[in-house]
């Protein structure tokens, strides 16, 4: 597994995949998605997908895959080489979301949940498969959001292809272990080997899990949260753990345009109605009534008539 790509530039998404075996451009398969790290504050999320030949089923279960989260990482490790050996037969690729794309895209102006950014990303790389010749017929996903709404999306998009969509997917069918496995191995080693592009000395890299409610990785939040600029773009900073600390810890920043615009605005609008705002009461002068900034600076006016 090749990580340069992502290694060269953390701070955007990146796709990574195997070579697609010949055998999977000539017979019907099946296909896994599956992702690791969704709920750390610290490092990216994963998805993968790993697909075969519906006729190589068997094989693949006598692989002895299984869900990613009930094996050591020693165990994972080496049964994403026997993944590798059997790449005559056995595809894969993921997308690695890094920590800076997935707070942004949920802090946007326009709502973008995590659930919205998983399903987009499976969609993709689906997709992705599909325009490398892959001859699917058969998908299966561990379910994000409710199971029936996800699969009838997914159906919908992919039409002619069966699509199951299961909670704990990765513990029933051994193509979605095989995705899970491929996503860990890809987490663990990006965050082992994270280069940091702040100055930040020698980092300490006992973060723990990674989670929230991990005390280790708690105190390495704190540690390295810089009052001014916050935290380096391995921290998911639009958790809520990651925002709490910084309300509490950082510098408060004052914009001025905030109390000038925004208060004040509120108590000229008072308790009007959106509707009153834009409508003017018989006799009315325009000019005697107070105009919002945002309106003046750019020398705009209300029209009575067209």
């Amino acid at each position: 597994m090749d990580l340069g790509p992502f290694e060269a530039d953390n701070t955007v998404s990146c796709r990574l995949s195997s070579q697609i075996p010949d055998i999977c451009r000539t017979e019907d398969c099946c296909l896994g998605i599956d992702e690791a790290g969704r709920g750390p504050v610290l490092g990216p999320m994963v998805y993968g997908i790993c697909f075969c030949p519906v006729s190589k089923k068997q094989e693949l279960k006598d692989l002895k895959v299984a869900d990613s989260k009930t094996l050591t990482e020693e165990e994972r490790e080496r049964l994403f080489h026997n993944l590798d050996e059997a790449k005559s037969y056995v595809g894969w690729a993921l997308h690695v979301l890094s920590p800076n794309t997935i707070s942004t895209s949920m802090l946007q102006r326009t709502k973008y949940n995590l659930n919205a950014l998983s399903h987009d990303t499976a969609i993709g790389l689906i997709q992705y498969a599909l325009d490398s010749g892959v001859q699917l017929k058969e998908i299966y996903v561990d379910t994000v959001g409710p199971a029936e709404k996800y699969e009838e999306k997914l159906s919908q998009r992919f039409p002619g292809i069966e699509v199951t969509v299961r909670p704990k997917a990765d513990s029933l069918f051994p193509v979605v272990s095989a995705a899970s496995i491929c996503a860990k191995v890809a987490r663990d080693r990006v965050v082992k080997g994270w280069k940091f592009a702040e100055d930040l000395g020698d980092v300490d890299a006992d973060y723990g899990s990674g989670y929230p409610n991990d005390p280790k990785t708690k105190a390495w939040l704190l540690k390295y949260l810089d009052p001014v600029f916050g935290y380096p773009q391995f921290v998911r900073f639009s958790w809520s753990t990651a925002q709490t600390l910084l309300d509490s810890k950082a510098v408060t920043v004052h914009w001025d345009d905030d109390e000038e615009d925004g208060e004040k605005a509120a108590k000229r609008l008072n308790n009007k109605s959106m509707l009153s705002f834009f409508s003017a009461s018989a006799g009315s002068d325009d000019q005697s009534r107070q105009t919002h900034r945002f309106f003046t600076d750019r020398r705009l006016r209300g029209l009575s008539s067209l």
